[in-house]
């Protein structure tokens, strides 16, 4: 077994519309994290990186396909797995109601961080993201930026050693996503293993230390960007993705007749 903290090998989700019939919201997916890394989920709405992430964080049960965080399988032992990660997105909602400070020891002990600790991890956090003038303010008073901070806090309060975020930047001004930004970066740095989901360009690029571009429910290619550019002979990470979007179709009748397989797809 691989020792990365995170790893999905033929990650499969099937729905069924009345309308449309079966739907492969995300075939086949292959991909790895390993502690200190950003890997980057590249594609655009409807790509399937929502739904690879929801299986990831048991969120949504796969049709098929294995996937493992820190060793334990998302189907086997959904309880271990969610103590073991963070997960986060645009859409996270607050409690209103109550203050950031609040919020902190709240999820810090329903994600059973230890109890002698909790209040100086609370401490620690609301230093680290510049929440001090507004930890004991409702959540509802706060700007947007500053509720954003507060979810991500809230998202590694209990310290997991593996995070996802879900297209986090969606809503925020240029600074406040800079900011945001500047905050996962420094949470690898700190050795988390980190899936980040965008379908903005520059922020894949300035980000993630590798990138797995997924395309109808596809894993089409995985690599740093210097791989990716090897392995086109384009520069710009929109042209690349342009590449593989738009030989994929090629390269599925290909591998449907035996003639091949897609870059980063099951065998």
């Amino acid at each position: 077994m691989s020792d990365q903290p995170v790893r999905a090998e033929g990650l499969t989700k099937f729905f069924y519309d009345e309308s449309r019939g079966e739907i492969r919201a995300v075939d086949g997916v292959d991909l790895g994290c390993s502690r200190g890394e950003i890997l980057g989920l590249l594609g655009a709405n409807g790509a399937g990186k929502t739904t690879t992430l929801r299986m990831l964080c048991t969120v949504l049960e796969p049709t098929a396909g294995q996937a493992w965080v820190m060793g334990h399988e998302v189907r086997a032992e959904p309880e271990r797995v969610r103590e073991k990660l963070g997960f986060y997105s645009a859409s996270t909602a607050l409690y209103p109601k109550i203050t950031p400070r609040e919020t902190l020891r709240f999820f810090a002990r329903i994600n059973r961080y230890p109890g002698a600790r909790v209040e100086a991890r609370v401490d620690d956090l609301i230093q680290r993201f510049g929440l001090a003038d507004y930890a004991d303010s409702r959540v509802e008073k706060l700007s947007t930026g500053m509720k954003q901070k507060v979810s991500i806090a809230r998202t590694v309060v209990h310290d997991p050693p593996v995070l996802i975020f879900d297209e986090p930047t969606v809503g925020l001004d240029v600074l406040n996503a800079i900011e945001l930004r500047d905050i996962i970066a420094g949470l690898r740095d700190h050795g988390k293993a980190i899936l980040f989901s965008t379908h903005i360009m520059s922020e894949a690029e300035q980000l993630c230390d590798r990138i797995a571009i997924i395309h109808h429910g596809r894993i089409l290619a995985t690599g740093t960007l210097d791989e990716l550019r090897d392995e086109t002979g384009l520069h710009y990470l929109e042209q690349i993705f342009v590449h593989y979007a738009q030989t994929a179709p090629v390269a599925m009748a290909d591998a449907s007749r035996g003639g091949g397989r897609l870059a980063g797809g099951p065998e």
